[in-house]
């Protein structure tokens, strides 16, 4: 039964080796607004951000994940996740009050990524010259660039993507929401999803046996409409920044897609659509490539570059267990993801 400790992903932080380009096409090009700098971090929020910031983007040798923030569904909830966080023996404590938020507490996932929960949050109040006339709204609607709206979800490189899911589903009350097998190998999982809330997911697991614990695959932001997806297609490469893959639609979650590269080499999406889980009894749901779960019409292939994680491990790429090694791309000829 879903039981909830965790409200919502709040934040995710950046590492790059090009801080300055990176900041500069998240404003510039992307449309996020700047919140505030201090030491060799830059934090930036979108237009429908309730919160200080949703993306921090810090300067680093390489591009990979620097942590992963999250809201806590209330103060008692918080305790209850640090207790059991202590229990799994993958609590690593607690962490002063820093940008945007109260003391957070720290702790691994179960492939090494880094994440912190907390519940007091300072709440972004617009100038005046961001105001929105909607009462509802954190700031203005946004009309410079992509202009996404929020954060949407975070996708991790995982060393075992069904029980790492298992493992958020039994610590933290998040909900497994659907995962997809090879035919051939059913018992092999490369990617499942899990969520803190009714979307279809805000934390993804992938695949991955590199010798590299904590690798990202990519982040994701919201806009409120598919037409909007394409605008960012448009966007990008009047810009002159590539696309990787899409414009397409996931059969997981429903969600149109695009991916591109930001210039610290980190992938980046832009999603909209989907459906919404209120049940509170949901089951996870199994998937075979061929049904479709990544590219839902079935028509495409996804690129071998969307197999690569960061840090990257010296050229390897998220790839599928030894008994898989023939299949480059587990995703097979129809894409999936």
């Amino acid at each position: 039964m879903y039981q909830p400790l965790i409200s919502q992903l709040a934040h995710i932080e950046l590492l790059t080796p090009r801080p300055a380009e990176s900041v500069e096409f998240f404003t510039d090009v992307f449309g996020l607004e700047r919140a505030s700098e201090e030491g060799n971090s830059a934090f930036l929020r979108c237009w429908g951000d309730y919160f200080h910031h949703s993306l921090q983007i810090t300067e680093a040798e390489r591009p990979a994940l620097g942590h992963i923030g999250w809201r806590s569904a209330g103060p008692d909830q918080l305790q209850i996740a640090v207790e059991r966080l202590e229990a799994s023996g993958l609590g690593e404590g607690w962490r002063e009050p820093v940008q945007g938020h109260g003391a957070a507490y720290r702790y691994k996932g179960p492939s090494g990524h880094q994440h912190e929960i907390f519940w007091d949050v300072d709440r972004y109040e617009a100038p005046p010259e961001l105001r929105s006339t909607f009462p509802t709204r954190p700031q203005r609607i946004s009309n410079r660039s992509a202009a996404p709206r929020q954060l949407d979800h975070v996708t991790v490189a995982s060393a075992d993507p069904l029980g790492d899911s298992h493992w958020y589903r039994d610590t933290l009350g998040y909900r497994h929401t659907e995962y997809t097998v090879v035919a051939d190998a059913p018992d092999v999982c490369f990617f499942s999803m899990v969520s803190t809330n009714e979307k279809s997911h805000d934390l993804g697991l992938s695949l991955d046996n590199s010798d590299v614990a904590g690798r990202l695959h990519h982040f994701a932001f919201w806009v409120d409409s598919v037409e909007d997806v394409l605008r960012v297609a448009d966007v990008l490469l009047e810009s002159g920044h590539a696309i990787e893959y899409g414009p397409g639609r996931h059969g997981h979650g429903e969600q149109t897609y695009l991916y591109f590269r930001e210039p610290g080499g980190i992938r980046v999406e832009v999603n909209s659509g989907g459906y919404r889980i209120y049940q509170p009894d949901w089951e996870a749901v199994r998937w075979f490539p061929e049904q479709g779960s990544n590219t839902m019409y079935r028509n495409t292939r996804m690129p071998d570059s969307m197999m690569e994680a960061f840090p990257l491990d010296d050229g390897s790429v998220v790839a599928p267990e030894p008994e898989l090694a023939g299949l480059a791309n587990p995703w097979g000829e129809e894409g999936s993801g």
